[in-house]
């Protein structure tokens, strides 16, 4: 058997796990969803009467300096809202994933450029000191039952992250049977994959 028919061979096999193309569009949405539904509703859960968005519109405000700081809070909130559903649903997944990548390119410049790119920090004396602390003055164990003890370091990591996982579903669409668009295209157009 020569190396072109081996190739060969393989690539047919490759090809016919096409059928299963939707699974990549629904794990970046079903993985993506969660983390603008947390976003979300740190910023405002219309659900709970005790929050509200004027936290949001001060840090905007006041530490951020972002213009029209109020409609900026509204918008970064609506975006991950209900990007979240849609992401969800599969409902205008392209459309909504402007916004949402937008929302990114602004957290990623405003609040962790100047922390550069890793999102946990490396460890480092600063890490152990805290660390010894805990032990000797904490109740360790319990803080670190479910993980180890870590030092934010903010940087654009996860921001970037998102930034591209929404850009391919810019690009990739919803995908298809387990999206609403896939259904709605296929039922107005014609459409299918």
């Amino acid at each position: 058997m020569s190396v072109c028919n081996l190739t060969s061979g393989l690539q047919r096999i490759l090809d016919k796990t096409k059928v299963l193309n939707f699974l990549a569009p629904l794990a970046l949405r079903l993985y993506l969803a969660p983390v603008f539904w947390m976003a979300a509703n740190n910023k405002w859960n219309p659900f709970d009467s005790e929050s509200s968005l004027n936290g949001t519109i001060e840090w905007f405000d006041g530490s951020l300096g972002l213009p029209f700081p109020e409609l900026m809070a509204y918008l970064a909130w609506g975006a991950e809202y209900f990007g979240a559903i849609f992401l969800v649903l599969g409902l205008a997944v392209r459309w909504i994933s402007i916004p949402l990548m937008t929302t990114m390119i602004v957290a990623a410049v405003t609040v962790h450029w100047g922390n550069g790119w890793l999102a946990i920090a490396e460890p480092s004396a600063q890490l152990d000191m805290a660390r010894s602390i805990l032990q000797e003055h904490g109740n360790y164990e319990w803080l670190t039952q479910n993980g180890s003890f870590v030092i934010l370091n903010n940087g654009i990591e996860f921001a970037t992250t998102y930034f591209i996982m929404l850009l391919t579903l810019f690009f990739i669409g919803a995908g298809n049977y387990v999206s609403a668009d896939y259904w709605i295209a296929k039922k107005y157009s014609n459409y299918s994959k």
